[in-house]
């Protein structure tokens, strides 16, 4: 899930210790953050485990999206299951494109290489790297 602020994340978790958001403060890299408990969230977004991944949006255009939307969105990498996950729009295979309802006209000429978010989960103030 995307969400905007780490109000957010409060609001769709509990108990999120705060320590959290100082060490996300720190990464260089998009990070999701598996929290242990997701609160109001469709039934197939929970794990059985009734954790939930959330990465605070900080790219300008999903962050107004989002807000403008007033609820977290779904998110998931532009790839087939297996394959690498797409550095930039052009390396987008067709299959996805061609399955999709709506492509957003932006940064579609951008070829400037992003990597994929890590994931993380926090427990007791420390990080345990999933990716």
């Amino acid at each position: 899930m995307l969400v905007a602020t780490e109000r957010d994340v409060m609001q769709y978790t509990a108990a999120v210790d705060l320590s959290l958001f100082d060490y996300l403060d720190t990464t260089t890299r998009p990070t999701t953050v598996i929290y242990e408990h997701g609160l109001g969230f469709a039934e197939n977004l929970v794990a059985a485990d009734g954790s939930i991944a959330i990465r605070i949006c900080d790219e300008t255009f999903c962050k107004a999206l989002i807000k403008r939307f007033g609820k977290p969105i779904v998110s998931t990498s532009a790839n087939i299951s297996g394959e690498p996950a797409a550095p930039f729009y052009a390396s987008i295979s067709d299959a996805i494109k061609n399955g999709v309802d709506y492509i957003v006209q932006y940064r579609q000429d951008d070829n400037e290489p992003t990597q994929p978010s890590s994931i993380i989960r926090w427990k007791d103030g420390e990080v345990d790297v999933i990716r």
